[in-house]
């Protein structure tokens, strides 16, 4: 199926995406009531696997790569929306935030400039200083757990899945937000997260925006004016640049 095909380069594309998730928040969105938050168990897994993998794929990676693409841009029907796990994003994770204050970003900045014209640079920056702002600046997930870091000092929270809500924008494309709960009462960490990484179904994630409080779920998915966003922590601030630049 041609949904299988993509799943296996998803990975590939995904880490250059560059800051597509920041459109969260230049259209006014509605929640999808036909994607309500669902437990993983009752969504329906059930796919037709009526490709034929002996044909000649030379011609249709392209047609795959714009499928891709047009995923990333939020173009996409429901029935393509799977569940997934909080496995999606492990790893130990750093905010670019620091990278955004300190320059290392600037020549991200200065490309959109040259490329899209709609902004100057010096709004560009502030567009950006107001998205990535946070105090959490790293982020570690294994297993059900993630541990948020504030000035050096780790805190954990386990965390179960709570299913995911479709965002509809002004300009016709969509987002989707999965959402995970805290389990049990733990100081410290939020009692709500949401992900964004551009995905539609379970897949490795390369980075990710993430918007989490103590607020409840719909207050969250309200939220459009700041993302945190978090690449791996082993990434330098050129490297970061780079990635963001690729596409």
């Amino acid at each position: 199926m041609k949904k299988d095909l993509i799943k296996s380069i998803f990975a590939f594309f995904l880490i250059g995406t560059i800051l597509t998730g920041c459109q969260e928040k230049e259209d006014k969105p509605t929640k999808d009531s036909s994607a309500e938050s669902e437990s993983a168990t009752d969504h329906d897994h059930n796919h037709n696997h009526d490709h034929d993998h002996d044909h000649d794929h030379s011609h249709d990676h392209s047609h795959h790569d714009e499928k891709l693409q047009e995923i990333y841009s939020g173009i996409f029907e429901d029935d393509e929306i799977e569940d997934r796990a909080l496995s999606d994003w492990e790893g130990d994770w750093q905010s670019v935030y620091p990278y955004l204050l300190d320059g290392s970003l600037d020549e991200v900045l200065q490309k959109k400039v040259e490329t899209k014209k709609d902004k100057a640079f010096d709004e560009y920056k502030e567009y950006y200083t107001v998205g990535y702002e946070t105090e959490i600046e790293r982020i570690v997930i294994e297993d059900n757990t993630m541990t948020f870091y504030k000035n050096g000092e780790g805190t954990t929270g386990e965390y179960k899945y709570n299913g995911y809500e479709v965002l509809n924008y002004e300009s016709g494309n969509r987002g989707v937000r999965y959402l995970f709960d805290l389990v049990g009462a733990v100081s410290g960490v939020p009692k709500h997260v949401q992900f964004s990484d551009h995905s539609i179904y379970p897949t490795e994630a390369g980075h990710y925006h993430i918007y989490f409080g103590d607020e409840k779920h719909d207050e969250l998915l309200d939220q459009l004016d700041n993302w945190p966003t978090y690449y791996p922590s082993n990434f330098s601030g050129k490297e970061i640049a780079e990635e963001m630049n690729a596409h």
